[in-house]
């Protein structure tokens, strides 16, 4: 996963200035049919059921994962191809922080459950 432009500035910020950053103190998935850009935008999923959802994260060296599976509610309605997943500081709305594209794209249908096993949301600084 990549940072948005957002928190790339953000990230700066907090190394190189004296700026006041706010730091997000919560972090939802967001799933995409089209996958967003450094600047957002893209589609994020909106079926029957579906819902961002929390994901707490740990860190090593210079890698975020997620410490615990992040699993969205069985789908009430086709929710479409998904090709990407977003980390949000809200459930709904909010900021863009990081995005990346799926490693296989899947198609889900009426009754499919999406999960993210535990460390396999992968978020990087190089």
């Amino acid at each position: 996963m990549s940072l948005s432009n957002t928190f790339e500035t953000r990230a700066l910020q907090w190394i190189f200035t004296a700026d006041a950053v706010t730091r997000p103190t919560a972090w939802y998935v967001a799933l995409y049919t089209v996958a967003p850009t450094d600047t957002g935008g893209g589609t994020e999923c909106s079926g029957t059921s579906y819902a961002r959802q929390s994901v707490s994260l740990s860190v090593s060296g210079n890698l975020a994962t997620n410490s615990a599976a992040v699993e969205f509610p069985a789908a009430g309605s086709s929710w479409g191809t998904i090709v990407a997943a977003g980390v949000f500081d809200a459930s709904s709305g909010g900021n863009l922080i990081a995005y990346g594209n799926l490693t296989a794209s899947k198609a889900i249908d009426t009754g499919d459950i999406l999960r993210i096993p535990t460390g396999d949301l992968d978020i990087t600084m190089d």
